[in-house]
């Protein structure tokens, strides 16, 4: 006998469904198609993964919803302790679970975690509602660092995302580096002002060591990394920070990290750094800056033009940073600078030099000889190649034969040197 097409799209239910299971109303009317189709009990309860009793029992009866009876938990023995008790140990889990177990709780960590869930978010206060702040033209930029892993030619490397975004227009600009230093960070902000063609009053940051060393939120006390301040004043920049905890407060930044890694970034690679961010900066023209923006719904360069007034930066450009150091030369005549080695000529081997170092450069004086200059290594533990006129390497005296030694306790007596006198001095023993 021919069967009869079968046009049901349903997903079967896991194996092993036990009797009385509470099913849904399209379990139910699928239950029902089968059986009017012709199917058997058995060849219903093995496509829709059921057990044979409930295909029986809901072949008997017309739907109604189903409910299951409340089932008692096994923490609500222990509901008052922990209303209470939460709240003062910060819902750690862990410490309520070992004090729980003291009082004769058998269950585990993850039950109670899952308990005290609705509790602890009420109590942090993920819910409540933030306060959109918005700020004039030229007023304010945030700044903020994000990283991302990425092929730069055949290696992959951890690239550290110096963003600012302006405040007013959502203007955004981006540039990469390999660590998130102090070196990095002012190189950065010399960048933007520069690409956006002047700087905002203020600029809002977190609170990484390498702008705040020590900050007492309650007394209003900010102790300021002083080359970070240093270079804020040579702008003329308010520098403002964030609450503690409260990353949310520069919202704009931290949703500009994310545009510049889920858009810019996906799925791309680059031959070096310096592909990067070039790639980096037209992105930031031509995408960021004319896609509309979802706050402001303008073009963030069509506003930055219409009303954004940044101030010129002085056009004196801030002196370098640098550090000086004394080093001697070992005698495989390369020079330790953070954790990296550098070469010099052979001939400064055992000599102190002094060594500058700068934002990216590192310079090693040996007076009257010329300075050694070598690019500046990121990272650790790193060698860097000479590239000047090959090394010659200078070789000592050789050593020389001289006389041999004349008090070697071992050295045969009879084979002592012959003391030389004069032929008159035998003459006159012989009178």
């Amino acid at each position: 006998m021919e069967q009869p097409e079968r046009s049901l799209s349903l997903t079967p239910a896991p194996q092993g469904a036990v009797e009385g299971e509470v099913i849904n109303q399209n379990v139910y009317g699928a239950v029902r198609a089968l059986a009017e189709q012709g199917e058997s009990k058995k060849g219903i309860a093995r496509q829709l993964g059921l057990d044979v009793k409930t295909v029986r029992t809901w072949l008997r009866r017309p739907w109604r919803a189903q409910t299951r009876r409340a089932r008692g938990r096994q923490l609500d023995a222990w509901r008052e302790f922990l209303q209470v008790r939460a709240p003062e140990v910060g819902f750690n889990a862990v410490v309520l679970t070992r004090e729980l177990a003291e009082r004769g709780y058998p269950g585990g960590y993850s039950a109670l975690v899952k308990y005290i869930a609705a509790w602890r978010k009420a109590w942090r206060g993920d819910d409540v509602p933030t306060v959109r702040f918005e700020t004039g033209p030229g007023e304010q930029a945030q700044v903020d660092w994000g990283s991302t892993a990425l092929f730069l030619g055949e290696t992959r490397v951890r690239v550290h995302l110096f963003t600012m975004v302006l405040g007013f227009s959502r203007r955004i600009f981006a540039k990469a580096y390999l660590s998130e230093g102090l070196d990095p960070l002012l190189d950065g902000h010399a960048a933007a002002f520069t690409h956006f063609g002047g700087r905002t009053q203020s600029i809002l940051y977190d609170n990484p060591r390498t702008i705040v060393t020590d900050k007492d939120e309650a007394a209003g006390h900010v102790v300021w990394n002083a080359t970070f301040k240093d270079r804020m004043d040579f702008y003329r920049v308010v520098p403002r920070l964030c609450r503690f905890y409260r990353a949310q407060t520069k919202g704009k930044v931290e949703s500009g990290v994310k545009y510049i890694k889920r858009n810019a970034l996906a799925g791309r690679r680059f031959r070096d750094l310096e592909e990067l961010n070039a790639y980096l900066l037209t992105w930031c023209m031509n995408v960021a800056d004319q896609r509309v923006h979802g706050t402001t719904h303008e073009r963030p360069f069509a506003r930055f033009e219409r009303a954004e007034k940044l101030t010129p930066v002085d056009l004196r450009p801030p002196s370098p940073r640098e550090r000086v150091v004394v080093r001697r030369v070992p005698a495989d005549c390369f020079v330790a600078v953070e954790t990296n080695r550098y070469p010099v000529p052979f001939e400064w081997a055992g000599r102190d030099v002094e060594v500058q170092i700068l934002v990216g450069e590192i310079v090693i004086r040996n007076e009257p000889a010329l300075p050694v200059r070598h690019e500046r290594i990121e990272g650790c533990h790193q060698v860097a190649r000479w590239r000047g006129t090959p090394r010659r390497l200078v070789k000592g005296p050789p050593a020389t034969g001289g006389s041999p030694p004349r008090f070697d306790p071992v050295y045969p007596a009879d084979l002592a040197e012959v003391q030389v006198r004069p032929l008159a001095r035998y003459e006159e023993v012989m009178a």
